[in-house]
């Protein structure tokens, strides 16, 4: 069954489009310019005659899982709600627990894979707890992946690499987390997260550039709750600063603070800040924040 589309218009020779089954065809020049059906179907499947026994194809894949998703499992029949456990002899229940123990063991075949299965399970957990996308998990499981293929965690931390993984994921997206953040999280401390990234960064090449300390300012506004409009005055401190040329060398953390507290005691009517709040928020000494400040005198 075919029918036109008067308002659809052909890419090439600019003639009428028309429908034919899942093709959609031009009169004119005989361009197919689409021929998929979408399926606007259910994604589960019913085995039974009614809709009480929905099955789906398994989760999607993901790179946080060292196969990716695609691994089997077997399940633990229900007798309530399946049936299956009321099928199933003592004998075979049996049975089938020992297939289910072996298939759990035979699941990681090697020590390359053990290594994946702890350290992508470390990075799920740090990411969550850091509130941090999937697409920053998956890209961190991606890069600890390259480097145990580089062998650079021979002799180093697990654990160090996952939160340096998470780290340098973190840089290449431009997400503002500091290793500090990192560490009180995870289970490696600041010194194995340096040196796994110092590895990291120098093997494989990362993209990782100098960090904007204005991408602090959003979440530490928030915290200090000092409001939009101290934000947008640090935002111009700062922006002072890098066109001086004056950050070089200083902790964009550090300044995203003393340029908030600048902002917030240059008007009575804005909330006011101490150096103590503002150190702490960003995780440095009272004497970063007032170093920050002098530079700022000083243009």
């Amino acid at each position: 069954m075919a029918d036109t589309d008067s308002c659809a218009i052909c890419p090439e020779c600019n003639g009428r489009l028309r429908r034919n089954g899942s093709e959609i065809i031009c009169e004119e020049c005989g361009l197919i310019s689409a021929e998929d059906r979408i399926d606007h179907g259910p994604e589960w499947r019913s085995f039974e005659d009614d809709d009480t026994d929905r099955r789906r194809t398994g989760a999607p894949l993901t790179r946080s899982r060292h196969d990716r998703g695609l691994s089997t499992e077997i399940g633990y029949g229900s007798g309530s709600e399946s049936g299956y456990s009321s099928r199933l002899t003592g004998r075979k229940r049996r049975q089938i627990a020992r297939l289910r123990r072996e298939h759990n063991r035979a699941r990681i075949s090697s020590k390359a894979e053990r290594n994946q299965v702890y350290g992508f399970a470390e990075i799920r957990r740090i990411t969550a707890l850091l509130s941090l996308p999937d697409s920053t998990r998956e890209q961190a499981c991606a890069l600890f992946e390259s480097a145990q293929s580089e062998d650079l965690l021979q002799g180093r931390s697990l654990e160090g690499f996952a939160a340096a993984a998470i780290y340098a994921t973190c840089r290449t997206r431009s997400v503002p987390r500091t290793t500090d953040e990192i560490a009180d999280v995870a289970r490696a401390d600041g010194d194995e997260l340096s040196v796994a990234y110092d590895a990291l960064n120098r093997e494989l090449g990362l993209p990782t550039g100098p960090i904007d300390p204005t991408q602090y300012l959003p979440r530490y506004a928030s915290k200090l709750e000092v409001g939009s409009a101290v934000e947008r005055r640090a935002r111009e401190h700062v922006t002072a600063l890098l066109e001086a040329g004056l950050i070089g060398g200083r902790n964009p953390s550090g300044v995203a603070a003393g340029c908030l507290y600048k902002a917030a005691g240059e008007r009575e009517e804005w909330p006011s800040l101490t150096q103590a709040a503002a150190a702490e928020v960003a995780d440095v000494a009272p004497v970063t924040i007032r170093s920050t400040v002098t530079a700022l005198r000083k243009l």
